[in-house]
């Protein structure tokens, strides 16, 4: 495999000069070719410039899957700006902590998505949005840009005006910037929650992301031929790198929707004859356990899935798909480190073992002294390579806690090889869960119920959940016993975090002792989720 070294606008010239008559994205109500994506992008990129975005800015995309999500993206990479995706389930605290701690210099933002009121969440983060910006609360942010039919805050300007002042930006002035930027430049900073409270910036670059997106494509068997279904958020890698870059690096054509509609989703891959596909365990699950689900229907051959062996077992057996891949990773690496080939062995796909992508390095070692495990043993996944992310922004400690001292990404997942160099990921060694995909820290939602004024102490875990994989089970000490429900617990946390944080399951507790403590008065966060299985009997 060829390593890529250009940035992704020479990747973007090069896809639209082979397949520029081919479709490249198909969402609800547009249809658009390569040369289209192309066209889009280089008319964001002269706007961008015609604002005073320049190479390093940062600038945040709130919007849902769209081409002109994927437009946005490109235009940035064009002229060297940093794309920082906002994930579209924020609440407000989440949203204005991103924005803060991203440095956002411009912003692009749908007024309301999925019933969700961006305009006035935007507007109570940063008034001056209504008047003039910069303010001071997002002291950065120069330039907002909405997408919609609502009226335009005094301090924002429309999609129309912002792409008509890019006119005024020559060919040559543009092509001047975009030669100005170099692989290494960061392309994309990706939030993902980690070990604190609130999510960490993670900086990929141009070489890490289109990388990444060719080795996926590579082990999917991928060509210019395929029509490529992904319901992956774009703000995620899994939308960004393992979906659009995937086609970008291939010329394939993307579809996608704003939301995970099933019924809607079975449709267009029938109706549009799609032949690849991604997603968790939780999407595939919906798609076979809808009454509308109809294997004869689909045309699918391929695609990856990041699953257990049982899921694997029946998305080849009940979906049919002869194919399907099955994909590891984290944001820090791009987020692909392995992914099997579409033409292994059913089992050991199925198994979830897998290679590295050429280039990229992975051991097994102790979590806690980086020492390689004994052959056969399993141990902490630990990656180096061009994947590996550049750091965390602005949190240089965390960064440094990221790496080994010989350099190595520890990823916190336990893993095991097969003693053939594929490995597989077997178990989460940090306290990280996933809900249906989406990955959660537990000091996210313990934060927001320890600023309840009824709360002395919480503890959170992820407990087992049939259709999402694992939900938040939430474990409350209170001041005043009588005072707050669980319901209000519930309440509060629903008003201040994305809905899949939130606790499913909630017990008021009156003391933690007997669920278990270390000798440092630490709750002991295996105990604890074992005493909350009993519990609700899950």
């Amino acid at each position: 495999m060829t390593f890529d070294t250009q940035p992704l606008s020479h990747v973007l010239a090069g896809t639209r000069q082979r397949f520029g008559t081919q479709e490249a994205y198909v969402g609800p109500h547009e249809r658009l070719l390569w040369q289209d994506i192309e066209a889009g992008a280089l008319r964001v990129a002269s706007a961008l410039l015609a604002a005073g975005v320049q190479r390093g800015d940062h600038v945040g995309v709130l919007l849902g899957n769209s081409s002109t999500w994927m437009e946005v993206f490109f235009g940035c990479a064009c002229i060297g700006a940093v794309t920082v995706p906002i994930n579209t389930r924020f609440k407000t605290d989440e949203m204005r902590f991103c924005l803060h701690q991203a440095d956002v210099s411009a912003l692009f933002f749908a007024d309301d998505f999925l019933g969700i009121d961006f305009k006035g969440m935007l507007q109570s983060i940063e008034p001056a949005l209504n008047q003039r910006l910069p303010g001071e609360q997002l002291p950065c942010l120069r330039l907002a840009v909405m997408l919609g039919e609502s009226p335009l805050p005094q301090g924002a300007m429309s999609w129309a005006q912002f792409l008509a002042a890019g006119t005024q930006v020559s060919d040559a002035q543009r092509q001047a910037a975009t030669a100005e930027v170099s692989a290494d430049d960061v392309l994309l900073m990706q939030f993902t929650s980690g070990t604190t409270s609130y999510p960490k910036g993670v900086m990929l670059s141009h070489t890490n992301m289109l990388q990444d997106a060719k080795a996926a494509a590579l082990r999917m068997g991928a060509t210019s031929a395929d029509r490529y279904f992904s319901i992956r958020p774009f703000f995620h890698v899994a939308g960004s790198t393992l979906s659009i870059l995937v086609s970008l690096q291939t010329g394939c054509c993307l579809l996608s929707l704003p939301k995970f509609d099933v019924a809607e989703n079975l449709r267009v891959l029938a109706r549009e004859q799609c032949t690849l596909i991604s997603g968790n365990d939780t999407i595939f699950l919906s798609l076979m356990g809808h009454p509308d689900f109809d294997a004869s229907q689909l045309h699918l051959r391929g695609g990856w899935a990041a699953a257990g062996p049982e899921v694997m077992q029946q998305i080849h057996d009940v979906m049919g798909i002869p194919s399907i891949c099955n994909a590891y990773g984290q944001s820090e690496a791009s987020p692909n480190v392995w992914l099997s080939s579409w033409d292994d062995p059913l089992p050991l796909r199925v198994a979830g073992f897998a290679l590295p992508h050429p280039g990229v390095e992975v051991r097994l070692a102790d979590a806690n002294t980086d020492q390689p495990s004994a052959p056969g043993e399993p141990g902490e996944i630990q990656v180096r390579g061009w994947n590996v992310m550049k750091a965390y922004y602005k949190l240089p400690e965390a960064t440094a806690k990221a790496f080994s001292a010989d350099g190595w990404l520890k990823t916190g997942d336990l893993g095991e090889t097969d003693g053939q160099q594929r490995f597989r990921m077997v178990g989460r060694l940090k306290d990280i869960y996933r809900v249906g995909g989406e990955n959660v820290a537990p000091s996210e939602v313990e934060e927001v119920l320890h600023s309840h004024p009824n709360v002395v102490q919480a503890q959170v875990v992820g407990v087992p959940d049939a259709r999402l994989g694992e939900v938040t089970g939430a474990f409350v000490l209170l001041k005043q016993a009588d005072a707050s429900t669980t319901q209000d617990l519930v309440d509060w946390c629903q008003a201040r975090c994305a809905n899949f944080k939130v606790p499913r399951y909630l017990a008021i507790v009156d003391s933690f002792e007997h669920i278990g403590m270390t000798g440092s008065s630490k709750v002991q966060k295996n105990k604890l989720r074992e005493h909350a299985i009993q519990l609700w009997k899950l």
